[in-house]
């Protein structure tokens, strides 16, 4: 019979402090036609964002997108490994279909019910859904969940478009920022450099929370922080 390798205190302790330190995130995307370039860009980004976080502590990272006619939700597993993340989403091909932001809501509860997410973050430029039903499926989320919106574009729900007309996807996203208890930030299709430092500074939170945002000392984070008090 064989048994277990005792293990000492002091390796116990470090055991403890690394699973401790570990954060998991989760990035959720519009895959989109219109979305190409930037999930190009994002791509490149995920191991900017993997180099900020390796100080403080380990981060586990799944990335949840939509896209295709039916804009169903499609993941790719948790991993901590860069380099596989960047080459599944290399494959991905973004393609014409309508928004899920609503399946996304539900995937990130489901994932959280199984084991604790500590931040989730979503990266789009459109919501053709009615904005009543997101604000109904984040009450309760229990993951901070931070909103980044590329350009400046107006929610267009197919099911009601009358009432919805002139309404700003920026208002829809800096409502479930404050029902998330996250934050909502803005950027253009040119600003890679702003993105990085939005993921970067979401990285942290995950991580380290509260504290090793404020740590971070960028425009990115300050915006974000100042958000979340």
């Amino acid at each position: 019979m064989t048994t277990s390798p005792q293990v000492s205190p002091r390796v116990a302790a470090m055991i403890k402090k690394t699973r401790a330190n570990r954060g998991r995130l989760i990035v959720a995307m519009d895959a989109t036609a219109s979305r190409e370039v930037m999930w190009d860009v994002a791509s490149k980004l995920m191991g900017d964002m993997f180099m900020e976080v390796a100080a403080i502590g380990g981060l586990d990272v799944q990335l949840v997108y939509y896209g295709g006619a039916y804009g169903e939700v499609k993941q790719i597993a948790w991993t901590n490994d860069v380099s596989e993340l960047v080459d599944r989403m290399g494959t991905i091909r973004c393609s014409a279909g309508p928004t899920n932001i609503k399946g996304i809501l539900r995937h990130i509860r489901a994932e959280n019910d199984r084991e604790k997410v500590n931040a989730a973050v979503f990266v789009g430029d459109a919501i053709e859904e009615s904005p009543p039903e997101l604000y109904d499926a984040a009450m309760g989320l229990d993951v901070p969940a931070f909103w980044f919106q590329e350009g400046d574009g107006q929610v267009t729900d197919p099911n009601n478009p009358y009432t919805q007309r002139g309404q700003r996807v920026e208002d829809v996203m800096r409502e479930l920022s404050k029902i998330t208890s996250g934050a909502f930030a803005k950027f253009d299709a040119s600003a890679a450099k702003k993105l990085g430092e939005l993921l970067r500074a979401v990285a942290a939170f995950a991580v380290g929370g509260v504290a090793a945002l404020a740590r971070q000392k960028t425009e990115s984070a300050r915006l974000l922080i100042g958000q979340m008090k």
